[in-house]
């Protein structure tokens, strides 16, 4: 099963950073979600938090503190006619970076919300439920 680390950023304002998936990726395209990517042979979940982050969102390491990771979670979900399982390492970032957001081409929007707000959102599987269980 593939391995992804996903990435809730909040910022000091309490709000959540959500990307919206382009056509050019793999899956859920079009859906809102975190920060996320594979985790690579020899890198460790937190390894690729970090590197993600600055990929995607262009945030530097320095410019976000962890406040909370959870357990690994297993899903599954049916996506354009396929199935997929994941091994999912949720976790949650302070983020000091409150204004433009730099994302790469697996994004074409970018938006600060507040975590009530997430249900007005066509998101990928389990973006709820993970944003839930950070914010407890």
């Amino acid at each position: 099963m593939p391995r992804v680390a996903s990435c809730i950023l909040l910022n000091d304002e309490e709000k959540i950073l959500i990307l919206k998936r382009s056509n050019k990726v793999r899956t859920y395209k079009g859906l809102w979600g975190g920060v996320a990517g594979y985790i690579e042979k020899g890198e460790t979940p937190y390894e690729t938090a970090i590197k993600e982050i600055w990929e995607e969102a262009g945030i530097k390491e320095e410019e976000i503190t962890l406040l909370k990771k959870l357990d690994p979670v297993e899903i599954s979900d049916i996506y354009e006619e396929k199935n997929y399982d994941w091994i999912i390492y949720p976790f949650l970032f302070k983020s000091e970076k409150k204004d433009k957001v730099n994302i790469d081409w697996e994004h074409t929007e970018w938006r600060w919300i507040a975590p009530s707000e997430l249900k007005k959102y066509d998101t990928a599987p389990h973006l709820k439920e993970i944003v839930f269980k950070l914010m407890m």
